[in-house]
């Protein structure tokens, strides 16, 4: 599963890398082209076999969902075919009926999300995903990164009390990327090209960073404030650059409060979309240890931990397949278990 730190790592400070190339006898210095390495051809070969596995994919889905609509229609047809006459005018009566039903509801529930949505764009709290790293990610993380980022409108979209979500920093194979979701336009969301520091400018004193290397513990949201996560799908290359970041741009940061409620036997590490849904969670409950256990997967968590916590978890196979949906790897770089810390073992701040 690729993975992203729990509180956001990620720096839009770190420049490109600058392609490989090497020197061409042929070009003599004449040529203002750059020759790429064998190391950076093999990657662009990658790249290239990645996009046409990719293509074939998406046309074999497509047939078989063509295959599988003929052959709904073929069993429609011959339905309505052994059907006396007016009983056949009865029940395509109350199809059409029951379709206008489902159609009335789906404008209702449409409706009320786009309400929802507007009012908490005029009054949510504010939450930033800082999308300034697709130079520092392969192709596909960046395909893993989009796939959170519309779990994250999804999540929020049916939120009672939504947030209001930014994208900053939307440049390069990011925004391209980010465009070819079917409605992207029509999102109920702030999209940026300039980063956060430059489109917030004005607010710069209310903007927090949440890294898991600050020293500072988030133990309430404050809706004057701005909440940042890094969009950095990194598989731990670049630890610690968000807090890096955050600093040279003189800016506040904070940790989420994981430490307080569950233990963890390798690295905080959660999915940007999991970071967003803890924070929603949070304005709904008011509850962190709530938030955590509801939104946590239950295959990181000890078996103690689950047996004591039956009333504060989900259906396990929902939270598979929601993951699923968002990650190309459905298994963890690394395995994780969590227990909860006993209430008297608490302590404040930590």
């Amino acid at each position: 599963m690729t993975e992203v730190d729990a509180n956001g790592n990620g720096d839009a400070e770190v420049p490109p890398p600058k392609p490989e190339t090497q020197e061409s006898p042929q070009n003599n210095g004449n040529s203002s082209e750059p020759v790429l390495s064998k190391n950076a051809l093999k990657k662009q070969a990658r790249h290239q076999r990645w996009e046409a596995k990719k293509a074939e994919k998406k046309a074999a889905a497509k047939e078989k969902k063509k295959k599988e609509s003929e052959r709904k229609r073929k069993e429609w047809e011959e339905s309505l075919a052994s059907m006396p006459e007016d009983e056949r005018t009865k029940f395509i009566e109350s199809r059409i009926s029951l379709r206008k039903e489902r159609m009335e509801q789906h404008t209702l529930e449409k409706n009320s999300k786009k309400e929802r949505l507007i009012k908490g764009k005029e009054e949510g709290q504010n939450v930033v995903i800082d999308l300034q790293f697709s130079h520092l990610m392969t192709p596909s993380e960046i395909h893993s990164l989009v796939k959170q980022i519309m779990y994250c409108y999804a999540v929020n979209g049916r939120c009672e009390s939504p947030a209001h979500l930014w994208l900053t920093g939307c440049e390069g194979e990011m925004d391209d990327q980010l465009k070819k979701i079917s409605g992207f336009d029509k999102w109920i969301i702030e999209k940026e090209n300039k980063p956060y520091i430059e489109a917030l400018q004005d607010r710069k004193d209310d903007l927090v960073y949440l890294t898991a290397d600050s020293e500072t513990v988030l133990e309430e949201l404050d809706l004057k404030k701005i909440y940042i996560i890094g969009g950095l799908v990194d598989r731990n290359r670049w630890k610690g650059i968000t807090m890096e970041k955050a600093q040279e741009q003189g800016i506040q940061t904070a940790k989420l409060p994981i430490s307080n409620f569950l233990k963890m036997c390798s690295s905080q590490v959660l999915t940007v979309n999991q970071v967003v849904e803890i924070l929603l969670k949070f304005i709904e409950t008011r509850d962190w240890k709530t938030s955590f256990f509801e939104v946590i997967p239950q295959r990181k968590r000890s078996q103690a931990d689950l047996e004591g916590n039956a009333d504060n978890t989900v259906v396990e196979e929902e939270e598979e397949e929601e993951e699923l949906e968002q990650t190309d790897d459905p298994l963890p770089s690394k395995k994780q278990c969590v227990e909860e810390i006993p209430s008297n073992k608490l302590v404040d701040g930590v």
